[in-house]
């Protein structure tokens, strides 16, 4: 619940990027960055939970001078920032690698492995960078994912057909398979694609919300997550304070204890940190 004593108690913020902390431009508001600075001197932690590559944000990380480690691939991967010291991986297994590889090749998918640095795929995929949209991502073609398997945290399956992925997604979890959690969506860019996102079971934002409180031992009830998407619905289900911006999807906003006035490309972020701003200044 939103209140003065929560917005008091807050340690730490946790910013979704895309449709979030970044407006349609891609950039960082202006009274956000303003706002983050200034809570910053009053000893509150900020950092990203995002979809995105660890290197597709560093750079966000930079502009902010932040110093706490960053949750990416929908937490697959806590990384120290700027150190580099990885706090947390959650490979695949290559028992797993390989039998999705195996229903990629039988459906005829176009698939890309996800590394915390790249995005990789053959030249039998080579329409991957054009319509899987990781936004920032570093793609590079490789002869084959042999060497490649062991060191994936995540992989996406590209089809024209939503029963395919339907069927596939299905098979990768239980009782089929056990070792994995999935996600498939219709992509928003080519309405005619379907995605199918496929981790170590227990991976997701939320879980790798965990994990870094823990290593910063900070509590639940200091901490606040904000976000809009689908993929931010393991953050909307912790025990964090949850704050969805105006253009946040309904589930998202239906599971929050507070939704902004302001979209993201009004810096509907900003709205928020005004509140946690004031509610510690006039603590004193």
């Amino acid at each position: 619940m939103l209140t003065d004593k929560s917005l008091k108690n807050l340690k730490l913020i946790v910013f979704d990027l895309d449709g979030t902390l970044l407006n349609d431009d891609g950039e960082i508001g202006k009274e956000s960055k303003r706002l983050i600075a200034e809570l910053k001197k009053l000893n509150i932690l900020f950092t990203f939970a995002s979809g995105r590559l660890h290197t597709a944000f560093v750079d966000y990380a930079e502009e902010l001078n932040l110093s706490t480690p960053l949750i990416s691939l929908d937490g697959t991967l806590i990384k120290g920032y700027p150190d580099g010291n990885i706090l947390f991986q959650s490979y695949i297994s290559l028992k797993d690698m390989n039998k999705v590889l195996a229903y990629a090749d039988k459906y005829l998918f176009k698939i890309a492995l996800c590394h915390a640095d790249a995005i990789y795929y053959d030249d039998h995929n080579s329409i991957v960078p054009s319509i899987l949209n990781k936004f920032g991502a570093k793609f590079e073609e490789v002869p084959y994912y042999g060497s490649y398997l062991d060191k994936t945290l995540e992989v996406v399956l590209m089809s024209d057909y939503k029963e395919s992925i339907v069927e596939v997604n299905n098979r990768l979890n239980f009782p089929y398979t056990w070792g994995l959690t999935t996600n498939y969506y219709r992509s928003q860019s080519h309405n005619h694609m379907y995605f199918l996102e496929v981790r170590r079971k227990g991976s997701s934002k939320g879980t790798g919300l965990k994990n870094l409180l823990k290593k910063l031992k900070i509590k639940w009830n200091e901490t606040a997550v904000i976000g809009d998407w689908h993929n931010d619905k393991s953050l909307f289900e912790t025990k964090a304070l949850k704050i969805a911006v105006a253009n946040a999807v309904a589930e998202i906003k239906y599971k929050s204890d507070h939704v902004t006035k302001r979209t993201n490309h009004e810096d509907g972020v900003a709205e928020f940190l005004e509140m946690v701003l004031k509610a510690k200044t006039t603590s004193k």
